[in-house]
């Protein structure tokens, strides 16, 4: 449950911060956490539509029923837009959740993905039927395929590598997100397919 809202900073002007990038945070509790990070920031309503989770399906066996439910694909991995003025008080707030930072930069240079960047793979995952995740260094060059556009459809102007699997008929864009190391592969229509190679 997340108590004490009103002390937590309202977005009064969104369009302000429309540029801003999206920061990426870690979440350290337990992975069978009751109240696990992501939820308590997407019960947050000036935080509405400002937090993203990529998340997979999982079955589990619940009283002798075989159940679906959404997980997170990571159970530590969540993006937040918003300023880092703003983002700083809701972090030192919440003990298990933590800035994520670049390796190899900066003392304490936290982790970012460019907003158009992060718009794009967000909107590519929301419109697919099914999403397959990986981190990159499962992705081998093997596997990268012609560099595409898609024209038409619900992810028009959505560009990416197109991702080759030996004996797959089906034809999949893959989107990266190469400082998070997190890639994300969805199934699309040859039809739509533009070759940008």
């Amino acid at each position: 449950m997340v108590e004490n809202n009103k002390h937590f900073i309202k977005v009064n002007n969104p369009s302000a911060i429309s540029h801003t990038p999206w920061y990426v945070l870690r979440d350290l509790a337990r992975p069978n956490a009751k109240q696990p990070a992501y939820k308590l920031l997407q019960a947050m309503p000036e935080l509405s539509g400002r937090v993203f989770i990529p998340m997979k399906q999982r079955v589990y066996v619940e009283f002798g029923k075989r159940v679906v439910r959404n997980v997170p694909y990571m159970t530590d991995l969540i993006f937040v837009h918003l300023s880092r003025p703003q983002l700083d008080p809701i972090v030192a707030r919440m003990p298990l959740l933590q800035y994520r930072y670049l390796k190899g930069g900066k003392q304490f240079e936290a982790m970012t993905v460019p907003h158009a960047e992060m718009t794009q793979f967000m909107q590519a995952v929301q419109q697919a039927q099914t999403v397959l995740y990986y981190s990159l260094d499962q992705v081998s060059p093997q596997m990268y395929g012609h560099h595409i556009r898609i024209i038409g459809g619900n992810l028009d102007g959505t560009t990416g590598r197109l991702l080759t699997r030996r004996g797959s008929k089906t034809k999949r864009l893959l989107i990266s997100l190469p400082a998070c190391n997190l890639a994300a592969a969805i199934e699309v229509e040859p039809q739509y397919i533009q070759l940008l190679d």
